[in-house]
């Protein structure tokens, strides 16, 4: 498939790689279309690999995966244009950490919405999906890195666009467990989840862990 990976930043670069050796199409979609490290991953990153901007990534991709910083996802997707976005599964692996205060972050929307919401008002037409974005980048596409059984979410309005990244998690990612948490309204949940995530990492002095729900 082709996949159009928006952000150049440690996320997307994990996962354009990964898609990358699976033998997948991926350009890289930056503010920049000459961007130095989009460039340094095309080159680190072989056959199948390109760069542009975001424009050019949301319109090369079958699927694209929104992997910009969560204080920049509206306008990196706006450059990209609603056109190159219609129709198309969006994967939304950003969270609204708002660094403005220091550490730790806060959210910048939160409670009665969030960005996987804000990100679907805003381009009605893509099939907004949020996933992954409850684990460190490296985890998203190696779950093996956590030892034993845990879970990753989805959550999005179409029924269909969550049965692909299901697919795609599972098969291509090799995530055992995705759990579909409903309508896209349950990314407040994964995201605020980032409060705890984020103490987590800082008593646990590593970001290789993962939940697992036991029933």
């Amino acid at each position: 498939m082709k996949f159009g990976v928006l952000g150049s930043g440690m996320v997307g670069s994990t996962i354009a790689t990964k898609l990358v050796s699976l033998g997948h199409d991926v350009k890289i979609g930056s503010r920049d279309a000459a961007n130095e490290k989009a460039k340094a991953w095309v080159a680190s990153a072989g056959r199948g690999a390109s760069q542009g901007s975001f424009a050019d990534a949301a319109a090369f991709g079958e699927i694209v995966f929104n992997c910009t910083a969560g204080t920049g996802s509206i306008d990196a997707l706006r450059s990209a244009g609603a056109s190159a976005l219609r129709g198309k599964v969006l994967i939304d692996i950003a969270n609204p950490l708002d660094f403005s205060k220091g550490m730790p972050p806060t959210l910048f929307v939160s409670n009665d919405d969030s960005l996987g919401e804000t990100i679907q008002r805003t381009f009605p037409e893509a099939k907004v999906v949020k996933a992954l974005n409850t684990v460190n980048a490296g985890v998203m596409v190696n779950p093996g890195r956590v030892p034993g059984e845990t879970d990753v979410f989805v959550s999005g309005n179409d029924a269909g666009a969550k049965v692909q990244v299901i697919r795609l998690l599972k098969e291509e990612f090799g995530w055992k467990s995705v759990i579909d948490l409903g309508d896209i309204t349950a990314a407040r949940g994964t995201e605020s989840y980032l409060h705890l995530w984020l103490r987590l990492y800082g008593a646990l002095q590593t970001a290789d862990f993962n939940v697992h729900i036991v029933r």
